[in-house]
């Protein structure tokens, strides 16, 4: 066992079965084998204290990074708290009406509307008093964009 976790000795599916069965976990586990035979993404929703619930969509860090937000129906007097930060972000609303507060701009999107901006432009996302929202985002940390293909070139 020494001799294997020192690497001086290569494993063998013999001494592997054995070592699996023993600590309760696959052969796999042990190895360090990547993970290529089920390709779902495991969507566990997080809580966030309004009551609105985050679902990530991609598993893979860096890059472009995929989301489903839901928010309960909000109240269309609330006075939004703008934020800032590096990204770009892009947002597809599904149901409801999403309220996006863009630097000046106050907008309601519509279910299959679409917004993109830089995430450096002050910003706040709400649903209004008509009911809950559910919406896509794809969000890029450094500044990344999606980029829609209308071409089959």
């Amino acid at each position: 066992m020494s001799r294997l976790e020192s690497g001086l000795r290569r494993p063998t599916l013999e001494q592997l079965l054995p070592l699996a069965r023993y600590y309760g976990v696959t052969i796999d586990s042990l190895v360090d084998a990547p993970c290529t035979a089920d390709p779902r993404v495991d969507m566990r929703p997080m809580s966030v204290g309004d009551g609105s619930v985050v679902i990530p969509l991609t598993r893979r860090p860096g890059g472009i990074q995929a989301y489903k937000f839901v928010l309960p129906a909000g109240n269309d007097d609330v006075i939004p708290e703008l934020h800032s930060h590096e990204g770009h972000d892009w947002a597809y609303v599904l149901n409801g009406t999403l309220r996006l507060v863009l630097g000046d701009q106050d907008l309601l999107l519509q279910a299959g509307e679409a917004a993109e901006f830089d995430t450096r432009t002050p910003h706040w996302f709400g649903a209004t008093s008509r009911g809950p929202v559910e919406y896509l985002s794809l969000f890029g940390r450094h500044g990344q964009r999606a980029h829609v293909r209308t071409t089959d070139t």
